[in-house]
């Protein structure tokens, strides 16, 4: 693909944050008689409309929106190897992610910074995915072409779509609830889709 930039999602795509959505889930039906099964069951069809699952599940049963339990994430097991394994390879590695304050710190706990040559996130930069000018700032301070980066994530809407839109090439990463994420149009289709981020290595 001759790149040179490599953009990482962190949420579901380096990190893994199932437990923070179980903990979540059960936090906000404590004390009704909605089961963890039914809440799921009704946050993969919203999943599968490409909408954000489980805010939109809280809604759905009238609960009220419970805290993100931020203690409860980690890197997924390839995590590290794969990024070591790019690093090896050339590549220079960015990530662009919806994430809060303190970004870079929580990456170098995980031991991941070290890889990693640019971080945007969303609370840092004052604007979200999918908004086009988070890619068009990290595309600029790296000095690189659209067509030169890709865009690695785990949702089409905020990761797959606006990176294709601007010219970059993409990479799905099927993991956590947006795996059950359905392609609108040509448009949302990646060039190339995996179900673990260690395929990527096969890819690149």
């Amino acid at each position: 693909m001759n790149l040179k930039w490599l953009f990482f999602d962190i949420g579901s795509t380096l990190v893994d944050e199932t437990e923070c959505y179980n903990q979540r889930i059960i936090d906000a039906i404590t004390g009704t008689d909605i089961s963890f099964e039914r809440f799921n069951e009704k946050r993969i069809e919203f999943a599968k409309q490409n909408l954000k699952s489980d805010i939109e599940t809280i809604r759905f049963f009238r609960l009220k929106k419970t805290p993100w339990h931020g203690e409860l994430e980690k890197p997924y097991p390839e995590a590290e190897r794969l990024l070591s394994i790019l690093f090896v390879k050339g590549y220079k590695i960015g990530v662009i992610a919806n994430q809060s304050a303190g970004t870079e710190k929580r990456l170098e706990n995980w031991g991941l910074l070290k890889y990693i040559d640019i971080v945007f996130s969303s609370e840092e930069e004052g604007i979200s995915k999918p908004d086009p000018e988070i890619f068009l700032r990290a595309l600029k301070r790296s000095g690189c072409m659209p067509c030169e980066a890709a865009m690695i994530g785990d949702r089409l809407d905020n990761d797959i779509y606006p990176a294709k839109k601007l010219g970059m090439k993409t990479i799905w990463v099927k993991q956590g609830i947006a795996a059950y994420q359905n392609p609108q149009c040509e448009a949302y289709v990646a060039d190339y889709s995996v179900n673990s981020i260690i395929e990527i290595a096969d890819i690149l």
